[in-house]
């Protein structure tokens, strides 16, 4: 039994992650209220505002807990054994022909299936 307390994210929590997503909000917004300025600029401005946001965010415990899980993610993604090129090519002609075989199966089964059915209706 963990006899230890988890402390759940406080009211300040919630007041960082309502500041992110108006900071979030008011940036999308400016970037379409200054529509005649260059696209380069507002593009800058709303990557510097999202970054903010996210610094913000990051700072309350929810926020720690998914940038936890993306650092865990991302770890275990480099543990993968991925597959050479052709164990890919070998599996994927693998599926292909179960893929075929089945379906002539079924097409081949359907058609006794016609057969019994049109014998016992007289069609």
């Amino acid at each position: 039994m963990n006899t230890k307390a988890q402390v759940d994210g406080s009211g300040l929590d919630t007041v960082k992650l309502l500041a992110a997503v108006l900071l979030l909000i008011g940036g999308i917004g400016g970037f379409y209220y200054f529509e005649g300025y260059s696209t380069l600029l507002r593009v800058l401005g709303l990557l510097i505002i999202s970054g903010i946001a996210v610094f913000i965010a990051l700072q309350s415990v929810p926020g720690r807990r998914i940038w936890e899980f993306a650092v865990a993610a991302r770890t275990e993604v480099r543990k993968v054994v991925w597959p050479t090129r052709q164990e890919t090519i070998q599996t994927t002609l693998i599926v292909f022909a179960m893929v075929l075989v089945v379906g002539i199966v079924l097409w081949l089964f359907d058609m006794v299936l016609m057969v019994i059915v049109r014998s016992v209706t007289g069609g």
